[in-house]
């Protein structure tokens, strides 16, 4: 009895998975806000949450392996008319070539969810016959694909040739294949959390820890607010701003705060501003558990009604977030193309409210987690055409000297190590300071 209910369940979560999964590309949403917002999954139990989670993740890392095999397999493509039969084959041929599902499991979920939709039921017989294929065929049909090129979208293929080379393009995106490790910043005592927590630290004083799969909320000092997740590339910004002891700080478009918490951690005083109510709360949330302190603003980053100017101001622009896609592995079948004209026309006029907060002799960090040089690069040189004076400052020795550029930013990508560990989100960060 006990084995047709965990049977059961499983369906249960492979049917939600495959409506998820179709939500992400319909209505271009992202699996967090799904997840967060759906009822189903909220129903599921933990170990079903797990799967799902893992399993929408895979197929999105490995989706364009995952079509070139279910095309390979199939005589004609499937009619319109075919209900969720082509997903149920997607996430099935997910199962069978990187999860390690056993056969007989994946293939017989795969057409019993056919079974009940009814226009997919029409070709049970087919997903059956494919997948049994697939797994009798399954390293055979992966041999001889340029994995990178394969799983990503080509419009984001090309930006990236063209952006860096067809190898750097390569390597990033093989690099996004890989499940990112669990990078958390502590408010002190960093070496002594490593011990603990059996991390690894970096030299910029985050903690990796490479191999945890369980709960987050469930590891030593997380209750307690000792520490808060934080990707190691996501920490970089607020350490080119030096010593903040007893300096203001104005953190733009903060939440969910873990930057926030960074500036408050090193001294600073720090007020955060972010237009949504909803990442606010968990920004609140956050500074409550870590019993750190920051004053709050909820405001439009162009429509700020404050007069004041600061030691140091943090603009986290929005982007595309290109350089989350290791985390994120939905993100480049939810973007287009000509969202990247609007987002950088916003990151130049946020620029701009930001470089008017900076005091006389302050400093100015802007970052976006994009791999995109419009949202990096060239955002920094117009804006030092069109603010002169601010000058930029090459990074400290807080600062990896194999992560600094030629021309003194900071360009990431996920292939690059930070100290012996490799693998960081994309990033473009670069701090500007402000004449006396």
């Amino acid at each position: 009895m006990k084995s047709e209910a965990r049977a059961d369940t499983g369906i249960v979560a492979r049917q939600v998975a495959v409506r998820i999964y179709r939500a992400v590309l319909d209505e271009r949403r992202t699996l967090d806000d799904l997840f967060e917002h759906d009822d189903a999954v909220k129903q599921l139990e933990i170990r079903d949450r797990a799967f799902l989670n893992n399993l929408l993740r895979t197929v999105f890392r490995h989706m364009g392996e995952i079509e070139q095999v279910k095309s390979k397999h199939l005589a004609k493509p499937l009619p319109r008319k075919s209900g969720s039969a082509g997903d149920i084959l997607t996430l099935a041929i997910a199962q069978l070539l990187f999860l390690d599902t056993p056969p007989h499991a994946a293939i017989d979920s795969a057409v019993r969810m056919a079974k009940v939709d009814r226009n997919a039921t029409h070709f049970s017989g087919l997903i059956n016959a494919v997948l049994r294929k697939v797994a009798a065929t399954s390293r055979e049909d992966l041999k001889g694909l340029n994995t990178g090129q394969v799983n990503t979208p080509a419009w984001l293929w090309e930006r990236w040739r063209n952006a860096y080379s067809a190898d750097l393009a390569e390597t990033i995106a093989r690099s996004h294949a890989l499940e990112p490790a669990l990078d958390i910043a502590v408010k002190s005592d960093a070496a002594g959390w490593a011990e603990t927590l059996g991390g690894t630290l970096l030299p910029t004083g985050q903690i990796r820890l490479l191999a945890h799969r369980g709960l987050v909320t469930a590891l030593q000092g997380f209750e307690s607010g000792e520490w808060w997740v934080q990707d190691a590339a996501a920490g970089l910004p607020v350490l080119l701003l030096g010593d903040l002891r007893g300096k203001t700080a104005l953190d733009l478009c903060a939440a969910p705060g873990g930057k926030t918490m960074q500036l408050a951690a090193a001294g600073a005083r720090v007020t955060a501003v972010d237009h949504s109510s909803v990442r606010l709360k968990r920004l609140h949330e956050n500074l409550d558990r870590t019993r750190l302190t920051a004053t709050v603003i909820e405001s439009d980053v162009l429509s700020l009604a404050m007069a004041d100017r600061f030691d140091a101001v943090l603009l986290d622009a929005p982007c595309s977030a290109t350089g989350t896609i290791r985390r994120h592995p939905e993100l480049p079948y939810i973007r287009q193309p000509s969202q990247m004209t609007e987002l950088c026309a916003t990151q130049r006029m946020m620029l701009a409210e930001a470089a008017d907060r900076v005091k006389p002799g302050g400093s100015l960090v802007y970052c976006t987690c994009s791999l995109e040089p419009e949202e990096g690069e060239k955002q920094i040189s117009w804006f030092r055409a069109a603010y002169p004076n601010f000058k930029l400052v090459e990074p400290g020795p807080a600062i990896p000297r194999n992560l600094v550029s030629n021309s003194g930013w900071l360009r990431l990508h996920p292939a690059m190590t930070i100290g012996e560990c490799a693998g960081l989100d994309g990033f473009f960060i670069a701090r500007l300071d402000r004449a006396s």
